[in-house]
């Protein structure tokens, strides 16, 4: 599977896209809105899953989320976040973001939640 991590934490990036990368995907990184626009447009293959920070330095909005589904419909959308107020969540799965992780999240599990995520995911 080709993942793009979205977050500008290096040291949360990091470690989100080592265990992926562990586990035999493809990991994609980028550290702002801008990067993951880039990542999402060029990347060939399309990515299959866009694990993707709701705050970051150039975007506070769920305006990035609309435009990846906008580029790249059929990449699955994970929005992460430390900031899940009831507004957040629902509009990121009107948008059509997949799931919502909070932060922190265990590691251990991402794998399993990619998977099932994509494996939901209407083609």
């Amino acid at each position: 599977m080709r993942v793009l991590v979205v977050e500008d934490e290096l040291l949360i990036r990091w470690s989100i896209a080592q265990t992926l990368a562990d586990a035999g995907h493809t990991v994609i990184e980028a550290n702002d809105a801008a990067s993951a626009i880039v990542a999402v447009t060029d990347a060939t293959p399309a990515v299959d899953v866009v694990l993707l920070d709701y705050r970051l330095p150039d975007s506070d909005d769920l305006s990035l989320l609309a435009n990846i589904q906008r580029i790249s419909p059929r990449s699955t959308v994970i929005l992460m976040t430390a900031h899940g107020t009831p507004d957040v969540i629902e509009g990121a799965l009107e948008l059509g973001a997949c799931a919502v992780l909070h932060k922190p999240f265990d590691l251990h599990g991402l794998i399993d939640i990619l998977v099932s995520a994509r494996q939901s995911r209407p083609d």
